[in-house]
């Protein structure tokens, strides 16, 4: 479990090393995007293999996951992983659905963010969203994406975001 251990978290690293953000469409008379931009650090735990070993070289796996946010966001996200390993070493994907807590720009509350990676060949692709209608306190009606890049093994974020317009009825 180790082995696969180690090769997830060089999957995510990878994957996430590489992001593209999926943008964020503005609808008429919604709010103006924010960008919330800082670091984060993170911790994954093995939680188990998923099915036992299998013949067909795929293994998968659960993780758990334990963040700290530091600049614009300050908080604590904490969630739930499982991916998936091909026979093949540069294949890989996983999903995750993450809660966040703390304050973002001075406004404190929480949201869910949903993760889906993929690696194929070279080529990564990662996908974070904020869940609809998952916001809660002064971050309810949240919605965007957040991106992600390592450097020097420091993870940096920028989350795109809308918020309502207080007093929008949200």
């Amino acid at each position: 479990m180790v082995h696969w251990f180690s090769m997830q978290r060089a999957l995510v690293a990878t994957i996430a090393a590489s992001l593209l953000s999926a943008p964020v469409l503005l609808w008429a008379g919604e709010a103006a995007m924010h960008h919330a931009i800082g670091t984060f650090e993170v911790s994954l735990k093995p939680v188990g293999e998923v099915g036992g070993a299998a013949e067909d070289g795929n293994a998968l796996g659960r993780m758990s996951l334990e963040k700290t946010f530091s600049g614009a966001l300050q908080g604590k996200g904490s969630g739930e992983m499982l991916a998936a390993r091909s026979a093949v070493p540069t294949s890989a994907s996983y999903v995750a659905i993450e809660r966040v807590t703390g304050t973002l720009d001075g406004r404190q509350g929480s949201f869910v963010l949903v993760h889906r990676g993929v690696m194929q060949g070279g080529e990564q692709q990662l996908e974070i969203h904020i869940s609809p209608d998952s916001g809660s306190g002064a971050l309810k009606g949240i919605a965007g994406s957040l991106s992600l890049r390592i450097e020097q093994g420091v993870h940096h974020y920028d989350l795109a975001y809308t918020l309502p317009e207080a007093g929008s009825g949200h």
